[in-house]
């Protein structure tokens, strides 16, 4: 079992969290079904649910009506949700990838 933890930034604020939040109720489910299969799987979780963007970055993908990405990382036994946007492009924007890669040099 994997610890999943939130990023949040040095002022308090959980940008996922609020991400997640402003979403509909019918996206809501799936993206905890999405992450309840990473808190099982961790690394191992692969393509339709997962994909790997980077070294250290992966993306949570959420299908459905909106396409939903959450970026994440490991950091031994911890996976951290470190950005999410609704995906408009048939490749993950690079500005996504750089928001996400600030964030875990944070971390």
């Amino acid at each position: 079992m994997w610890n999943v933890f939130l990023f949040e930034t040095r002022r308090g604020e959980k940008p996922v969290e609020e991400f997640i939040q402003s979403l509909d109720e019918l996206t809501t489910p799936k993206i905890n079904h999405h992450i309840r299969l990473l808190i099982k799987f961790g690394p191992w979780l692969s393509m339709p649910y997962s994909k790997k963007l980077t070294k250290t970055l992966y993306e949570l993908r959420i299908r459905g009506k909106q396409e939903i990405r959450i970026i994440y990382s490991f950091k031994g036994r911890n996976i951290y949700l470190i950005h999410a946007f609704k995906k408009q492009t048939q490749r993950t924007p690079n500005k996504e990838i750089k928001v996400a890669q600030k964030r875990l040099d944070i971390i």
